[in-house]
């Protein structure tokens, strides 16, 4: 499974920005998944994930309330919608997936991974 994120940019804080993570085959009924993120010198972190059928999501306490992970399974895509931005979220933003597997915080328990989208929060 290969994974395409899009929807990263510039935002000023406060603002919201949508990514969206493309699928190249079906992933509706095998792959839980989730978003990362990697701020410059610092390790790549959890930020949410939702279950194959998306009943069940997760959210690192830094986003809670702010973010919102979503999948539409007939386009293979998942979402996230970030509102209330702020310059700590600014990061590479990775989409990955979890095949045959539940919601989860490590990105090792992960094994599709896209290229990354960039978002960056002006103060």
């Amino acid at each position: 499974v290969q994974l395409q994120a899009s929807g990263g940019g510039l935002v000023q804080a406060g603002g919201s920005l949508r990514l969206a993570c493309a699928a190249s085959e079906r992933t509706a009924s095998s792959v839980a998944m989730g978003w990362f993120r990697q701020a410059p010198g610092k390790e790549r972190e959890f930020v949410a994930a939702t279950s194959m059928s998306a009943s069940i999501t997760v959210y690192a306490d830094s986003v809670k309330g702010r973010f919102t992970i979503s999948r539409d399974n007939a386009k293979n895509t998942v979402y996230l919608q970030m509102n209330s931005l702020k310059p700590e979220d600014t990061a590479l933003y990775y989409c990955a997936g979890r095949p045959l597997g539940g919601l989860n915080r490590l990105r090792s328990e992960y094994a599709y991974w896209g290229q990354g989208t960039l978002v960056t929060v002006s103060s």
